[in-house]
């Protein structure tokens, strides 16, 4: 029997320190509460067998309505919290039946912990009975006297900031916790700390990410807000891509470029492709030409799957040199013609409780001189995507931003000139991470398809 990955989710905060009625872990942070976007990133890491919640029992009800609003497949249980910290780690880890099991214990309001980090924290628990996450101390750390005088001031090359999730082998952290229940009172702030309180084994420091905040005050709330505005992911690339046999795929801007990769490997792949553009007749920056290219491929096949919108211009200058008609043919392309494109599509898509996926650029992060109306189209698709992501997730509907760096597409090569091939993506590997982004289970996200990606899974 293979052995079981376990995360424990510590969910027992009550919001003191955040000033808040509602615990911290309930507050609501891009469309969901702080704790559902944490579950979502354990329960999409593939080496992530079981989850345990431990909450305080003042909101179990809370927790449950949570989960029959938006289930998670892979939670299993609901445990009550205790006064503690400690004594809450302490009920997940004894609720874990096997002693040979792994076990992450993660913090609730750490909603952008990694994918790199479980796996590496899962990967280290092979060599080591403990692990903590950590990055490097960036502010000199003062020891200070009972007087509130400086005592020391240690070497910062040594010092860490600890963040979670930490990673044990079952019996070594159970063993920890069952000699802790015999102390009256114990100092330690962690579960490491009581795996070095009592000699129980090397615990070694994987290294975290800065991102990895814990959301504890109110102004870390307004942070994470904006973490979740520039967040990337990149998407799995393990995902098969055979699950695209049958499905219904919508391309618009399928002629050339991207558009035309994402049908030809959906295609090859067995789905069912229909495939628009303006040299088919279809304007995206046309709304009753959009409606009617989806109703031609609904009226065929009785169902839309999937819908993949790529159609953009890419137009030069600055905003005072450029006339008012080239302004307007950019964003009714860029943002209008996505804009038409979800709206037509929506319906289609709640019936199917299918996946669509747009199309940024690095530059929604930053507006670009001479290309700033571009970049604000790819901003507002950003946000238009996080927007829809909330709004269709009672209905299934999962929608999320491509954003490939440089590419070789015709619409580059006429703006850029020519490049040398080995700074450039292939729109093929561009089409890969689309339509795995398109299987994939998060919602609401930035894909990054990167040069390293290149050629990966095509």
């Amino acid at each position: 029997m293979a052995e079981k990955n376990y995360a424990i989710i510590l969910a027992g905060g009550a919001g003191e320190r955040m000033d808040s009625p509602t615990p911290k872990q309930f507050l609501k942070l891009a469309g969901l509460t702080v704790i559902e976007h944490t579950l979502q990133v354990f329960g999409a890491h593939p080496r992530i067998d079981d989850i345990f919640i431990v909450c305080n029992p003042k909101y179990r009800l809370l927790m449950e309505e949570l989960l029959l609003r938006r289930p998670q497949k892979k939670v299993s249980r609901i445990l009550s919290g205790g006064g503690s910290r400690m004594e809450s780690s302490r009920a997940g880890v004894l609720a874990v039946p096997e002693d040979e099991a792994k076990v992450l214990l993660h913090d609730a309001v750490r909603p952008f912990v990694s994918a790199r980090i479980i796996s590496d924290c899962l990967d280290a628990l092979d060599r080591f009975p403990a692990v903590d996450v950590a990055i490097a101390a960036t502010d000199t750390i003062i020891e200070v006297s009972d007087v509130n005088c400086i005592a020391s001031i240690p070497s910062r090359s040594l010092l860490r900031q600890g963040q979670t999730p930490q990673g044990f082998r079952a019996g070594v952290i159970k063993k920890a916790h069952r000699l802790a229940a015999k102390e009256r009172s114990i100092s330690v702030t962690d579960d490491c700390g009581l795996i070095l309180r009592y000699g129980l084994g090397s615990i070694h420091v994987v290294k975290g990410e800065n991102k990895n905040i814990k959301i504890t005050h109110t102004e870390d709330l307004f942070l994470a807000d904006k973490i979740f505005q520039i967040n990337t992911v990149q998407t799995d690339p393990g995902i098969d891509l055979g699950l695209l046999k049958g499905k219904v795929v919508v391309v618009m801007g399928a002629s050339q470029g991207i558009g035309a990769a994402v049908a030809y490997m959906a295609r090859a792949h067995e789905a069912r492709v229909y495939g628009f553009s303006r040299s088919t007749g279809v304007d995206v920056a046309d709304s009753a030409a959009v409606a009617a290219a989806l109703a031609q491929a609904m009226d065929k096949e009785g169902r839309i799957d999937h819908v993949v919108a790529t159609a953009a211009v890419l137009k030069f200058g600055r905003l005072i040199d450029r006339d008012i008609e080239s302004i307007r043919q950019e964003l009714d392309i860029n943002f209008i013609g996505t804009l038409n494109v979800v709206r037509a599509a929506l319906p289609h898509l709640v019936a199917s409780r299918g996946s669509m996926a747009l199309f940024t650029s690095s530059s929604f992060t930053r507006g670009r001189a001479l290309y700033s109306v571009y970049s604000a189209t790819k901003a507002a698709t950003v946000n238009l995507v996080q927007g829809i992501a909330e709004e269709m997730a009672p209905q299934g509907v999962r929608i999320n931003a491509i954003n490939p760096e440089r590419t070789a597409t015709p619409m580059r090569s006429r703006n850029f000139g020519q490049e040398p091939p080995e700074t450039l993506l292939d729109p093929e590997t561009v089409a890969a991470v689309t339509l795995r982004t398109l299987l994939a289970p998060f919602s609401g996200m930035v894909a990054d398809v990167r040069l390293t990606d290149k050629k990966i899974g095509v």
